[in-house]
């Protein structure tokens, strides 16, 4: 692991930023990459893209274009999480009711066959809305429930017309989170956050029932696989006695030895949010600039963390929830999925580094905002489920960096781009810069 630090403008200097700096305060335009301002995204009447950078016009997909949410859809309570690999999610639902009578159950969806399907897992009970479910590889869902002042997890299996249930175990804490599963979707960790100490579990996965792995001093929050072998794991820290939260990195191989994984400036907070193991690329969130801002650096790198103007839009929310994988060392060629949430609902942006250029997509109907993988070939897969399909994925072709398009608006076709599956036109990848010839040493650069 190494540190990162904010680009400065010269030949890949790494330097910190000024500690002092006003919470709210613009950075120096010397310090960091800069771009044309971008646009407030407009555009969002829930039939059309939801707009673009103020520098490109809306940018056609290979699907037909899809709905914006609605602003006054809440996401899931258990949210949706899928495996490493995108073969299953996991979500709780139920059918519709009023506020405060839905009868919650798990859902589990199968994702890698010629057509996506869902097969509901409900019990006797009706699951609280409180209750988390996270997919495993081999099709079985594990389900953690707070009765009372423990935790109890559960594994949850189709059986003919019923649902089957292995117990697991239970925890005795007040409250607990489910961490993504392990990348060979066999292990689920789960975090258990206290003042002074943090409690990581291994609750599914092991060989006798929920067991505890490490203790972590300090707050500890997020969750994010640096590796493919399920053995490094960065948290989000506060050390003991409080201070800046910084990412560090978990080995489970090496009896959970911590080590700093972010050191942007000394009084920073420098927040993991999503990895890449075989481009080793970084996504964080920091307000070493002044103010928070989306950042990417790469694992293992000497180079600067550099914090793209194109990233940073008014009124808001960025967030990302999938990187390309199979760019072996090639960090700057990945195709980044980012959530973009503001009032007229969340809607789906596309960027690379290499790229310096925001993409922004309307979202299929009913979509699981922050939902998605890719292929390795740069196709997005977003799940979705509406009145008219129950469970479904849009696809969309990473788009390319170029010129803008001269295009005003989606490309025509299909019906909404949310067909259950299709067959998509061949995706546009950019060209693979390597590493050694990227262009990171520019003076100025326009992310």
């Amino acid at each position: 692991m190494t540190a990162c630090a904010i680009e400065d403008g010269t030949a890949g200097a790494a330097t910190t930023a000024d500690p002092e700096a006003e919470p709210g305060a613009e950075p120096d335009p010397e310090e960091l990459e800069e771009s044309g301002a971008p646009g407030v995204p407009a555009g969002t009447d829930g039939s059309a893209l939801p707009g673009s950078t103020a520098d490109e016009e809306p940018e056609p997909s290979s699907a037909a274009s899809a709905t914006v949410m609605p602003a006054d859809v809440a996401p899931l309570p258990g949210g949706f999480t899928l495996t490493a690999d995108g073969a299953y999610a996991a979500r709780l639902t139920a059918a519709p009711g009023p506020p405060g009578e839905r009868a919650w159950y798990p859902e589990r969806w199968t994702l890698d066959g010629p057509e996506p399907y869902a097969v509901p897992l409900p019990l006797d009970q009706p699951e609280e809305p409180d209750s988390q479910v996270v997919p495993l590889a081999d099709g079985r869902v594990l389900i953690r429930r707070r009765v009372a002042d423990r935790q109890m997890f559960s594994l949850l299996y189709p059986t003919g017309p019923g649902t089957g249930e292995l117990p697991l175990g239970a925890v005795e804490s007040t409250e607990m989170v489910l961490l993504p599963p392990s990348p060979d979707g066999r292990c689920v960790y789960a975090l258990a956050a206290g003042e002074h100490e943090a409690s990581l579990w291994l609750v599914a996965g092991g060989a006798f029932g929920p067991e505890e792995v490490a203790r972590i001093p300090g707050r500890c929050s997020g969750g994010v696989w640096l590796d493919r072998a399920g053995r490094i794991l960065a948290l989000d820290r506060q050390a003991p006695g409080g201070g800046p939260v910084k990412a560090v990195a978990v080995d489970l191989g090496r009896g959970a030895e911590v080590t700093p994984l972010l050191q942007i400036a000394p009084e920073s907070n420098d927040r993991l949010l999503l990895a890449d193991a075989d481009s080793g690329l970084l996504l964080l969130r920091s307000d070493a600039p002044g103010h928070d801002r989306l950042g990417w650096g790469v694992l293992g790198s000497c180079l600067p963390v550099r914090f793209p103007e194109c990233l940073r839009l008014a009124d808001v929310a960025v967030t990302p929830f999938a990187v390309q994988p199979g760019q072996m060392l090639m960090p700057e060629s990945c195709a980044v999925a980012l959530r973009i949430d503001g009032a007229a609902g969340s809607w789906v942006g596309v960027w690379r580094p290499a790229g310096r250029r925001l993409h922004q997509f309307a979202a299929p109907l009913g979509w699981a905002p922050g939902a998605g993988y890719w292929s390795r070939d740069g196709v997005l897969h977003l799940p979705y489920a509406n009145g008219a399909t129950p469970c479904g994925v849009a696809l969309l072709d990473a788009p390319e960096d170029g010129e803008p398009s001269s295009g005003t608006g989606p490309a025509q076709g299909g019906e909404g781009g949310t067909e259950p599956s299709a067959a998509v036109a061949a995706p546009a990848v950019c060209k693979p810069v390597p590493l050694g010839q990227a262009p990171l040493h520019g003076a100025v650069r326009s992310d």
